[in-house]
């Protein structure tokens, strides 16, 4: 940390009386890892200490089968903090703050595995062109009853009126008020933050909500939804309820995504460079889509990081099932929203709420960019329903770690050791998951067999 940092951050806690701060590293899952501390002690600390172990650890608090991914004798990493990041924490008893950390080694250089530095990393191959991504998700979510069983179903948590939603009420404003406490306290919450989030609706699931964020810079937006679940989780258990991101929680209901708005932009004039002089889509912005349809299968992973995120990828449930792209048809996996010239951008409708941001947004930006770099022209667009065309992602997380180890370009972009961490970790929950026998199997199988 240099002088001019340590300074504004002393500055900052003198002025809020801050007394704690809680140290903040994005995981692979897109949780928060790190430290609690004493504000005195964390303006006195030239670099906190955490392992790089960290970063392979499984959803399940399990290990890789090869734990010689990483240096096998636990180094430690030195934590340094982007004063960009620095926010209250709204809910702490006693003044608190919080600020995201990026890591690095002892000579200095980034640990390459850190989902934030693989961002960084996607995002410095567009600075060296020029270009400056633009990027605003929309999140998706249910609000359940507390939970403490898990063979137990989800169920819809009960409203003002004292009964749970039954039938699906999308974009039912009376269906969001049932929730209006829990949503002043969320919406308390982001302003002081700062988080950018915009509108709010109902979607067609029961309790299911949809927020969207403002349009900003890819890394500032990937703080932003990480900030945001946590806090969302956070209030719902203050109104005794739960908000989940899984990305398929109730068999009967929609699955719930992360939709990703995306444009680029010359990063000198702020001119979208997905419109030409007239308007229309330019050359770069139909090789940027033919870049998101070719990779799209080879980077599902990252938009579909578990094992139960292949459940929403069903037809006819408001998720795509390919990669086709057309002009203000949501049945595809590539949108192209109607819009003036300054605000041209293709939305990816293929990443669930599941998904790690700092991941899903490096993926589709890389799958983006080697369109532009190979020139890939996208294949025709799609003008009907594409729920009736043919499956074109892969419908396990098995299929979608082959699918990456196959795709060269992309493990360059994102990074060859973080690619091969990656695919270990999910690797080993995918067998975790694969030992335990369901109660479909049970229930089918037990005595007809």
């Amino acid at each position: 940390m240099d002088q001019q940092d340590m300074e504004f951050i002393n500055g900052w806690f003198a002025e809020r009386r801050i007394t704690e701060v809680e140290c903040l590293v994005p995981d692979m899952t897109g949780n928060a890892r790190g430290k609690i501390i004493p504000a005195s002690k964390f303006c006195k600390e030239l670099g906190l200490r955490l392992p790089e172990q960290l970063f392979i650890q499984t959803v399940t608090g399990d290990w890789p089968d090869d734990e010689n991914i990483v240096d096998p004798r636990e180094i430690d990493m030195v934590l340094r903090p982007d004063t960009n990041t620095l926010r209250m924490v709204p809910w702490a008893a006693d003044p608190t703050a919080q600020i995201i950390h990026d890591c690095f080694l002892r000579d200095g250089s980034p640990v390459d595995i850190a989902p934030r530095e693989v961002l960084k990393r996607v995002l410095a191959q567009y600075e060296q062109r020029g270009w400056r991504p633009v990027v605003a998700p929309e999140l998706e979510f249910f609000l359940v009853k507390r939970n403490t069983d898990p063979d137990y179903p989800l169920e819809p948590p009960i409203g003002r009126s004292g009964r749970p939603e039954r039938a699906r009420q999308s974009y039912g404003i009376d269906a969001v008020n049932e929730f209006d406490p829990l949503f002043e306290d969320i919406y308390d919450y982001c302003e002081s933050q700062e988080l950018d989030i915009d509108t709010l609706i109902h979607e067609s699931g029961a309790a299911q909500m949809e927020i969207n964020f403002l349009h900003g810079e890819a890394l500032s937006l990937a703080d932003q939804v990480f900030l945001f679940k946590r806090t969302v989780r956070e209030a719902a258990m203050r109104h005794d309820m739960y908000a989940t991101f899984m990305a398929k929680p109730l068999e009967n209901e929609p699955g719930s995504a992360m939709h990703i708005h995306q444009s680029v932009v010359d990063a000198t004039t702020g001119k979208n460079l997905f419109a030409d002089e007239n308007g229309a889509m330019s050359e770069y912005f139909r090789h940027f889509i033919g870049g998101l349809q070719r990779y799209l299968p080879a980077a599902m992973s990252f938009f579909a990081p578990n094992v139960n995120s292949y459940r929403r990828i069903a037809r006819h449930e408001s998720a795509p099932i390919n990669a086709d792209w057309g002009m203000d048809n949501r049945t595809v996996g590539l949108r192209v929203p109607f819009a003036p010239a300054h605000a041209m951008r293709v939305e990816n409708r293929v990443a669930g709420a599941d998904a790690n941001p700092y991941l899903a947004l490096a993926a589709t930006l890389a799958c983006g960019l080697l369109g532009c770099i190979e020139r890939i022209e996208p294949r025709a667009e799609q003008k009907a329903s594409a729920y009736e065309l043919p499956f074109g992602l892969p419908r396990s997380l098995e299929e979608s770690l082959r699918n990456l180890d196959e795709c060269a370009p992309l493990q360059m972009l994102l990074g060859e050791r973080f690619v091969r961490v990656y695919g270990a970790i999910k690797r080993k929950e995918y067998e975790t998951f694969f030992r335990v026998i369901s109660s479909w199997e049970r229930e089918f199988l037990l005595l007809s067999v």
